[in-house]
């Protein structure tokens, strides 16, 4: 089986309500989802969100890097020498990680179809069904109380809350989720860059004082300030997870080597792809590390493939893959299902997915 054409397209996918960090606000998911062609007929999906306030790309620079630069190269490679593939995505350009991660997550299910075996099980096959959080928007308090409540009557056990726009507010956020739906939920925060360091340790220890119970908190400072992400990892008792800072395999092997957080944030849009996800998750392994699976906002393309990922591993044990149910909508067919908080991994061949309806081809 051969690489023959590679198709992109688009979709455009409203969102339930607007997504809200610190960062950005989102109100549809505009994803690219590309198709890698073998001369059988036979069909790989590939997903790229563009998120250019993290990984620095946009739609149109997806587009570009996969039609001119890493595409090309890959038409004639036979899908099963994937370790050739997966070299050619990765030196064809720097950067780029979206555009390497359609990519590299629509080899792999043609790699799965070929060989008839789902990815999750290619991968390590450690479970097939995984628990995932979902995410609670920066709001006002009250709003951000009501989101809660709701996602804790349709079976969320876990919430991660967008946090990090104003430290004393959200103080009064946190407490006031916390009494809404008791101490049986877990409560994840997620800052997103919005703290610095000396900030982000009064604000958690007030967190630790109030006995508000945190699980864990993630990147509570600037992606590049590795030692003030270490200065708050010392100085807390809360578990801090790196996300923005842990990008790519470098960038893993740097903060476990200088033990600068508890956990691992692994996102297939950072590392480039599947290949790299599974390098990440084996670093963290040998350091003792434990991860999470996170997502942007992918449809369940991306989603499946992350999901692939989470579920094979061990040393993965969370999931903050909901991407997919924040979306209105969900043209995929086949790939992962979802009941109450569980992820349902398809036992289908490779990402178990046959078609993406109103899928718009730009080239």
């Amino acid at each position: 089986m051969k690489i023959a054409a590679i198709k992109i397209g688009k979709v455009s996918i409203p969102l339930k309500k607007p997504f809200k960090t610190a960062l950005r606000q989102v109100n549809s998911a505009e994803d690219i989802i590309i198709k890698v062609i073998a001369d059988t007929g036979e069909i790989g999906f590939g997903n790229a969100p563009p998120t250019a306030v993290i990984t620095g790309d946009s739609q149109d620079s997806i587009i570009a890097a996969i039609r001119d630069t890493i595409g090309p190269k890959l038409i004639g490679m036979d899908v099963d020498n994937l370790e050739e593939i997966m070299s050619a995505i990765d030196t064809s350009m720097l950067h780029n990680s979206s555009a390497k991660a359609a990519l590299d997550i629509a080899v792999y299910d043609l790699f799965g179809k070929l060989h008839g075996i789902p990815l999750y099980k290619l991968f390590g096959g450690y479970r097939n069904a995984m628990e995932t959080d979902l995410t609670i928007s920066v709001n006002a308090p009250e709003e951000m109380v009501r989101d809660s409540l709701e996602a804790v009557a349709e079976g969320y056990k876990a919430l991660k809350l967008k946090v990090g726009t104003d430290a004393a507010l959200d103080i009064k956020r946190v407490q006031a989720i916390r009494e809404a739906v008791g101490y049986d939920v877990k409560i994840r925060l997620d800052a997103n860059q919005g703290w610095k360091p000396k900030e982000a340790v009064r604000t958690i220890r007030k967190f630790e004082d109030m006995g508000l119970d945190i699980e864990l908190i993630e990147q509570p400072v600037k992606a590049h300030d590795f030692k003030g992400l270490k200065y708050v990892t010392d100085n807390v008792q809360t578990d801090i997870m790196a996300d923005e800072a842990a990008f790519g395999t470098y960038e893993v092997f740097q903060l476990l080597a200088m033990e600068a957080c508890d956990l691992i944030n692994i996102k297939l849009m950072k590392a480039g792809g599947l290949h790299n996800a599974i390098k990440i998750a084996h670093f963290a392994e040998t350091m003792g590390v434990e991860c999470m699976m996170g997502c942007m906002l992918e449809s369940k393309v991306g989603i499946t493939a992350a999901a692939s990922i989470a579920a094979s591993k061990k040393i993965i044990t969370r999931a903050d893959l909901d991407a997919a149910v924040l979306l209105a909508e969900d043209p995929v067919v086949g790939g992962v299902s979802f009941s109450k908080n569980q992820l349902i991994i398809p036992d289908a061949p490779g990402l178990g997915i046959t078609d993406v309806k109103g899928w718009q081809e730009i080239c």
